[in-house]
């Protein structure tokens, strides 16, 4: 890649009290290279900045170029946050994925949701999945040199044809010699197998499972942990894709064949390995696993034991936060994806023992995404507003922040959160985890108005 291409790192933040602070660094300013280079992305700059002397080149709001010396502790951190993790591009994904979500979503949104990536770097900054596909022979390089690990692969199946069918991409087969690249080489990944009813469950789904778990040897196993996940479809998606959604039998079915090789993976490796998206029980209408079950959480970010967390997270927070009453009397409307409306129903029921407190939990599904089962995650605008016309809203509504694009109050159909207080005549109160909601809910509504 051409130094040309790579744009000076602007920064976004300067974190109070930091070396970047005290020396007067500003939002808006830029560094244009560290010790005579130019950082691609944040893990160049992480390594560069790791050094005791810096020399930084660095270009300031009016566009004045500054140079830099600064003597710190060996690894300690500047301080400076950025606007982007990449200062040389996204590395695009060249899959024709059917599944993929990118492509089941409507046109004419905002430009950031059509975004594809196959980016290995947001992959080890993030756990964003990527296919290896789209890897040139440098990024290999430098993946080995800088010993960038692990990485999270969406593999999907190991036997070439069925990955090569689900990628839509002749480079897609090479995935168990990409394997052995990673084991060579003592580095990892922790892999995704998306089931595509028909395509790649059943046989092939415990040919896949077999094959990557054979990688889980070692000290340093290549493959450190399995997801299986349910594909995820909307109405938007191509009509002439061959997939189909996974029923209530297909999720129960999954359970089943993956809980008897769990079985043989704990008394082999004294660990699952391989884990159950907690979508699998949703959608069967099965009860969680224990806590005990997900061990250190390997896979939580892919919806691994996400629930289970909460929930744990919930009753310990629970028991040192709620108080036994409140007053004046309080009532909240809870909106969640109806994903979760069993599992949730405990929760409910413990925020209602708190006198004076009234939280009345209102599951959603998705008829925006054409879905009958959703996750939180989700939900739109529309659907709030579909789903919450005419009801009596109490006090506010109570919304998980996921629902929202990071850092904005925008929805994924567009629809703003202004948009749909306006329509529902009700204050909505953005929530993210366990303490958030709690808070909100026996706040003082005059104090905090």
């Amino acid at each position: 890649m051409s130094e040309l291409t790579i744009r000076p790192a602007k920064i976004s933040r300067v974190i109070p009290d930091s070396i970047a602070s005290e020396i007067g660094f500003e939002v808006g300013d830029a560094i244009e290279s560290i010790n005579g280079t130019r950082p691609r992305d944040l893990i160049d700059y992480q390594f560069l900045c790791a050094d005791e002397f810096l020399t930084l080149e660095v270009l300031d709001t009016k566009g004045k170029k500054h140079r830099l010396e600064i003597e710190k502790d060996y690894n300690e951190d500047l301080g400076l946050e950025f606007e982007t993790a990449l200062f040389d591009g996204l590395i695009q994904c060249n899959n024709k994925c059917p599944f993929c979500f990118i492509d089941q979503q409507p046109e004419g949104k905002r430009e950031t949701l059509y975004y594809k990536d196959d980016d290995y770097r947001l992959s080890f900054l993030y756990g964003s999945y990527l296919t290896l596909t789209n890897l040139t022979a440098r990024e290999w390089q430098r993946i080995e040199q800088m010993r960038i690990s692990p990485l999270f692969v969406s593999v999907h199946a190991t036997e070439p044809d069925v990955r090569i069918r689900l990628l839509k991409n002749p480079r897609a087969g090479q995935i168990l010699d990409n394997l052995k690249w990673f084991q060579e080489r003592q580095l990892q990944i922790h892999a995704q197998v998306v089931v595509c009813p028909t395509i790649n469950d059943g046989i092939h789904l415990e040919r896949t499972l077999l094959d990557l778990v054979s990688f889980h040897r070692g000290d340093i196993p290549a493959v450190e942990s399995v997801a299986v996940v349910p594909v995820g479809l909307t109405r938007f998606r191509p009509a002439e894709d061959e997939l189909i959604p996974v029923t209530t039998e297909k999720a129960r079915e999954v359970i089943a064949q993956v809980q008897i090789l769990q079985k043989k993976f704990r008394q082999e490796f004294e660990s699952n390995v391989v884990w159950l998206a907690d979508e699998w029980f949703l959608i069967a209408r099965m009860d969680l696993p224990p806590q005990s079950h997900y061990e250190d959480y390997p896979q939580i970010g892919n919806g691994v034991g996400s629930i289970r967390q909460f929930i744990r997270d919930f009753q310990k927070t629970a028991k040192k936060f709620l108080p036994q009453k409140i007053f004046p009397a309080r009532r909240w409307t809870w909106v969640v994806g109806n994903a979760v409306e069993h599992a949730f129903q405990p929760l409910v029921k413990r925020l209602n023992q708190v006198e004076g407190l009234t939280v009345e939990l209102v599951a959603l599904n998705s008829n925006y995404w054409g879905q009958e089962i959703t996750v939180t995650g989700l939900l739109t605008g529309q659907d709030l507003i579909d789903g919450l016309k005419d009801r009596n809203l109490g006090d506010g509504i109570l919304l998980p922040s996921v629902m929202l694009k990071d850092g904005d109050t925008v929805f994924l159909d567009d629809t703003r959160l202004e948009t749909v207080a306006s329509r529902l005549n009700v204050p909505i109160f953005p929530v993210m985890g366990v303490e958030e909601l709690m808070e909100t809910c026996i706040k003082d509504m005059a104090s905090s108005s």
